[in-house]
Parts: C-alpha cells; structure tokens; sequence
C-alpha cells in the first residue's frame, strides 16, 4: 500500500455551507466563553492508563484552582471506578458552589438513570446526552433512519426530564449533543435539536446547552465557523440556548476551529488541559485561552503559575507536554538562532526604557514572566547562535552588558567552544569561555594585579605605584599618565616593554545597590595594530578599570608569546 496518485478517487472534498451572507469573518472575540473542561472524561479515555480516584482528584482540584467553573467529571455508567469517583466528589462537598460537575450518557434509558444516580445530592449539576447523527454512522454504523435516529435523542431528553424530576433539590443543567455534528446534514442535526428542545422546554432564564462537536475534524476551520453560524441563525429559540463547541484536532486546527466558530456566535468551549483527547486531541484549553491574553482579553483562567500545571497534567496523565506546545512547552520561549536571539535582546532593552506598558519584544507574543517562567532560557546558545545569544546568557548570569564590539571579539571564542563540545552551552560553559578568553578571575594569566596605589602630581599628573606578579613573580612597578588607565598603560609599557594604545573604555554596575561591584570594558591596540579587549571585574570601579588594563595586556602578551 502506499498513497494514491489521484487521492480523489478514494477521498472527496468537503461541501461548502450554504452562507452567502456569513458574518463572523468581520467579528472578533472580545470576551472569554464559558469554559468546560472534558480532561476527567474526554482526556482520561484517550491515555493508555486511565487515572485512579487519586489522580482524577488531583487533576480535579487543579480545575478548580485555576478558575474552571465547568467540569466533566466522567462518564458513570462506564463502570464502578467512574461511578465512585463521581458519587464520591458529589457526597464530599468537593464541589465549590460555583462550579457545575458535568456527566455524559449516551441516549440510553439505562445509562441516562446511572448518570442521574451519580450525581445524588448534587446542589447543581449538567446531564450531557449525545448520540451520532451524520450519515456514516446512521447508515454505517447504526442501520437507522433519519426519523429513527432522532426518536433516539427524543426518548434519551424524556428519561432526562423524568429523572431529573425525581430530584427536585437539584438545580439541574440539560446538555444536548448531536454528535458527529460537524459531518451531519446541517437541517438535520437542527431537526434533533429542536426536537430535544421541545421535551426539555429550555427557557431563557434556564437554557438548554447545545453542543456541537466535530467529532472528526473534517474541513477546515472556516467550515466548521459557517456551519455553527448556520446552525445558529436557523435555531428556533436561540435564546433559550447555549451553544457550545467541541472541537478535535484530526487536521492540527481544533484551536483555530473553535476561535472561528466563538466568532461565529457560540458561547461555549469544551476541551482539554493541553489537548489532550482521542486520537490527535480536543481543542487545547491553554492555548485558546492564552492566545486571547494576547490579544489583551482576560480569559479567566489563571496560568501564572503553568509548569506547575503541566507538571499535575503529566503525572496524571502519564504524556508529556511537547517541548514545542504553544505557551507552555519547554522551548516556545527559547531562541537559539543568532538573528532572533539579536532581535528578542534588543526587544528587551526596548522595553526596559520604554513608556509604553504594552509588550512588544520581537519573537515572544507573550511575556513569560505572566506564566511563571524565568527569562533565563529565554536565549540559550549552541552552535547556531550569534553574538546576542552569549551576551544575552552572560548579562543574565553575571551582569555582563558587553560593548557590542566586544561582543565580535568574543563571538569566536563561543563558536569554538560550541563546535568542539558538540551541545548546547550551558551560562558555565560561556562564562568559563569569557574568564579564559580575557585572563579574567583566573590565576594562569603572566600579569597578576597584588596591589597599587595611585595620587595625583603636583603637575596634575597621575602616578601609580603597585605590585604585579609576572609568572608569580612580584615586581613593584610605577608609571605617569594624564589618569589611572593611562598611568597603567605608561607602566606596562616601562616595566614590560607592552605598547597599549586606547580605543575605548566603559564601565558600570553588576547590580544595583552600594555592594555592587563594577565591570570595566577596555578596548586598545598593541604595538603591532593588532585590537585587543580587556576586562576587569571589582568592588572598586577603579580597580576594576587597572584589572581591565591588565586583562588587555594579558592578552597582548599571550598573542606576541605566539607570534
């Protein structure tokens, strides 16, 4: 076997919509749905090891806590660990007042009683009966009728009714799914609907919740937005009913699918904790609602703290989270190419000066400081990454903020070590890189600063007098220049014969606060017009600036040493 050369004989593209008139493609979405998760349910049937009661309760009080006030929370007549589960959160009082426990039953007389009987002493709950209505399964699968296929629904909603009768002291939610929607004859899946409506007699003050699933996704996005804008503007008594979404991912846009249709006039999403769900996953909870932060919405739904998230969904649902899902994956933050890592570095420096409180830092649609994350993996560095990727890691880690022409300088020097390692550079790796490179809080170095003094002539001049180990060796040395940097370069060159001429000079703070220590940047050139770098790190930002004029002589010594 192998794929068709002419893929049409065997498959057929899917119909448009009858919607000449659409009109969600000019809305946007500027407020949250309502949000259900379906992870207890919809997710726990799709991994290889349903959760226990222990991890179903751990994953329900995650819910809760980051603000979801709708969960499915099984399927009781599946068997006794689901019963239990449900019975026992219900009789616990587990349930916060303001949030809605969901169950699902297909449209069974004895399914729809289980599932009444689960949730006994419920002060609210939602009954979800759904059966499949699209032609693959009423003629495939089923062997039914149109009309039959719809008494179903219509006799599952009457059980409902009747159940629900016999426990007045609960505020009961009817939910209705013609299943397989998203493939189903449009005037057909509204048929059921208005049948079902019918039984259950919603009003607008108690409203029935429609959902409408593409089971299988099936088209792209924008169909299924027409079918739902369709479905709605064809719906009798639209008022007296929510209409809810649940999207899967067969064709990678469940998301998207279900932002379309949000347009399209629903007011509510189903789906799960990072997609998870049957075969390719339901429509992810996280990013929808993230992708509304971005667009300046709040989603309700609290993610301050995601790897904490992640961390409960992977021990409860023994899957990991993809290093590349959006907004809570691993790397979504991380740039190791060199032209992103410039543009995110400068995208931050940016921001730190800017008035304007709006985020806009190149290749990050988000701050990930709102998720809980560090900006320390922001930038990592391999063998792809430029001059801002080591920079970037160094300021992070040790306060570094190198001239951009020393940056150049050093840029080598982590190019070689990355080849020769092989891996991602960890901060250490650059650092040691950086004291090597610059003779820098390391002792095999030939110049080695013991201790100095320095005054001022009566001429003005500056005078300095010190102690510098040559190869270990204490030497007491002296120099005139017009200031400190100058007097260091005049000694040098009169004690060890090393011509240093200055190109530039800078200096600041490793952090803030009056036990700050200082970095000096010194750029020269030696005798032969080769460019050096020096850098000297110190509690005193003048020792700092002497330390730097003996990290360039270091170097200029190590290059005529080779010459």
């Amino acid at each position: 076997m192998s794929m068709l050369s002419d893929p049409s004989a065997k498959y057929s593209a899917f119909p448009q919509v009858p919607l000449s008139d659409r009109q969600w493609p000019s809305r946007t979405i500027t407020a949250p749905p309502r949000w259900l998760s379906t992870d207890l349910r919809d997710g726990n049937q799709a991994i290889v090891d349903p959760m226990d009661a222990h991890k179903k309760n751990r994953f329900f009080d995650l819910l809760v806590e980051i603000g979801v006030k709708e969960i499915e929370v099984g399927f009781p007549s599946a068997g006794a660990t689901e019963f239990d589960f449900i019975s026992g959160l219900v009789r616990s009082g587990r349930v916060p007042d303001d949030v809605l426990v969901q169950v699902l039953t297909q449209s069974r007389e004895d399914l729809i009683r289980t599932s009444f009987a689960s949730l006994k002493g419920a002060k609210q709950a939602i009954v979800h009966l759904y059966n499949a209505v699209s032609p693959a399964w009423r003629e495939v699968v089923f062997g039914m009728t149109r009309e039959q296929v719809r008494d179903i629904a219509v006799r599952g909603a009457k059980v409902m009714r009747d159940e629900a009768s016999l426990q007045p002291d609960t505020d009961w939610h009817f939910q209705y799914s013609p299943e397989t929607f998203s493939t189903a004859e449009l005037d057909f899946s509204l048929e059921v609907c208005e049948a079902v409506m019918e039984v259950l007699a919603p009003t607008p003050e108690h409203p029935i919740i429609l959902n409408l699933p593409a089971t299988v996704e099936a088209a792209t996005p924008n169909i299924y937005a027409d079918q739902v804008e369709y479905f709605i503007r064809n719906l009798p008594k639209r008022e007296s009913a929510v209409i809810s979404l649940h999207t899967h991912n067969d064709r990678g846009t469940g998301v998207a699918a279900a932002e379309l249709a949000l347009m399209a006039g629903a007011d509510r999403v189903e789906g799960c904790l990072f997609g998870n769900g049957e075969r390719t996953g339901n429509c992810c909870l996280v990013t929808m609602a993230l992708n509304m932060y971005t667009q300046g919405i709040d989603p309700r739904l609290d993610f301050s703290d995601i790897d904490r998230v992640i961390e409960t969904v992977e021990y409860c649902n023994e899957l990991p989270v993809h290093q590349r899902h959006p907004y809570g994956g691993e790397l979504v933050y991380t740039a190791f190419s060199g032209s992103h890592q410039d543009a995110i570095k400068k995208g931050f420096a940016a921001h730190e000066v800017q008035n304007d409180t709006h985020w806009r830092v190149p290749y990050l649609p988000i701050d990930p400081a709102d998720l809980g994350r560090s900006y320390e993996a922001v930038i990592r560095v391999n063998s792809q990454s430029g001059k801002g990727g080591f920079a970037w890691v160094l300021e992070q880690d040790q306060g570094l903020k190198l001239p951009k022409k020393m940056q150049a300088d050093f840029s080598p020097h982590v190019q070689r070590m990355a080849d020769e390692l092989g891996r991602e550079l960890g901060a250490a790796d650059i650092w040691d890189a950086f004291k090597r490179a610059y003779h820098v809080q390391t002792t095999d170095k030939r110049f080695q600063l013991v201790d100095y003094d320095e005054r001022r002539a009566l001429d003005g001049t500056r005078l300095f007098s010190g102690t510098i180990a040559v190869d270990g060796v204490e030497q007491t040395v002296s120099g005139r220049g017009n200031g400190l940097i100058s007097s260091v370069l005049s000694t040098i060159e009169e004690a060890f014969g090393l011509q240093l001429e200055i190109l530039d000079y800078s200096e600041h703070a490793l952090t803030t606060g009056r036990d700050s220590q200082a970095a000096a940047y010194l750029e020269c050139r030696d005798g032969a017009g080769n460019t050096l770098w020096g850098c000297g790190i110190d509690e005193d930002v003048a020792t700092a600036s002497v330390r730097s004029v003996l990290s360039a002589a270091n170097s200029a010594a190590g290059r005529a040493g080779k010459e």
